[in-house]
């Protein structure tokens, strides 16, 4: 099969998302350049326009981001340096080098006062500093690169690092009350469809900001109770709300992403979220054993 890429480049390719997204992009590129936070340093101008005139990436999956949520109250110059002036920075390079740029971005950067999905055209008002310095990753790389992509996205776990699935699970195994939060809406997204969608976007000259969650809602009490449903695990499990729950930063209460471009670019749906998480369970033997019907 020919490839439809020669170098593309990921930038925190050590990360949940990076990780996948260099195995998505293995079929399909000549070389996948997976820049982790040791080969590259995205808030260093000259490092990155160095590598990009080094190995000129005809693509670039920008998904180097700070994330933790609730630090970056306390510390926005440092999540303002990575998650904007790194996208300005990789965006700066990427026009130099003629690289179509995938900015990967967040649902944080909606307030969550929608009582319905919003679409990619609705106005960003962010409620915590990471949703702000998002949002300015997203305005910077749209004012520097011709050829853009931004894919936000909500909610990620995957095999790589930690993630909400992998915490509820290791609370389970104290055998003590785990409270969740029940009034936050959202939809959880698995890394591997997120990276399959990234490369359908990618062979396309079809730029602009998209939506990318698997399909459906829930809140993350829900999630928890569907988490522990399908590993077959029995919990003392109770919602509470975002009140009960105070953390530094906080948090849309409705952020469920409509996938409005997909659908008139002309791109697959994502399958639903409890399928997905079923998937990750399954392939990380998690998923409890599933009866199946005695053949006569």
């Amino acid at each position: 099969m020919a490839h439809k890429f020669g170098r593309v480049a990921v930038t925190g390719a050590g990360g949940m998302l990076g990780v996948d997204m260099c195995k998505a992009l293995e079929p399909h590129a000549e070389q996948v350049l997976a820049w982790d936070r040791t080969a590259l340093d995205v808030t260093d101008l000259e490092a990155v326009l160095t590598m990009f005139r080094i190995h000129q990436p005809e693509a670039v999956v920008h998904s180097a981001a700070y994330t933790k949520v609730d630090q970056a109250e306390a510390e926005p110059d440092l999540a303002f340096r990575v998650n904007a002036i790194g996208a300005r920075n990789v965006a700066l390079a990427a026009e130099a080098a003629g690289a179509k740029m995938v900015y990967v971005s967040t649902d944080y950067v909606f307030p969550g006062t929608s009582e319905k999905p919003l679409n990619e055209y609705q106005d960003t008002s962010p409620i915590n500093v990471y949703g702000e310095s998002k949002r300015g990753g997203e305005w910077l790389a749209s004012g520097l690169v011709s050829r853009l992509f931004i894919v936000r996205t909500s909610w990620l776990y995957g095999d790589h690092g930690p993630n909400f699935v992998k915490t509820m699970l290791k609370l389970a195994e104290k055998k003590e009350p785990i409270r969740v939060v029940g009034d936050q809406i959202g939809c959880p997204t698995y890394t591997v469809d997120l990276a399959r969608t990234i490369v359908r976007l990618l062979e396309t000259e079809k730029y602009g900001t998209y939506h990318v969650s698997n399909s459906g809602a829930c809140s993350w009490y829900e999630f928890a109770e569907r988490i522990f449903d399908l590993a077959g695990l029995s919990v003392d499990l109770s919602a509470v709300t975002s009140e009960q729950f105070k953390r530094p930063a906080p948090r849309p209460a409705y952020s469920v992403l409509d996938h409005m471009a997909l659908r008139v670019n002309g791109f697959p749906p994502m399958r639903d979220w409890e399928t997905a998480l079923k998937e990750y369970l399954r392939h990380n033997q998690l998923l409890r054993q599933e009866s199946r019907p005695i053949e006569c």
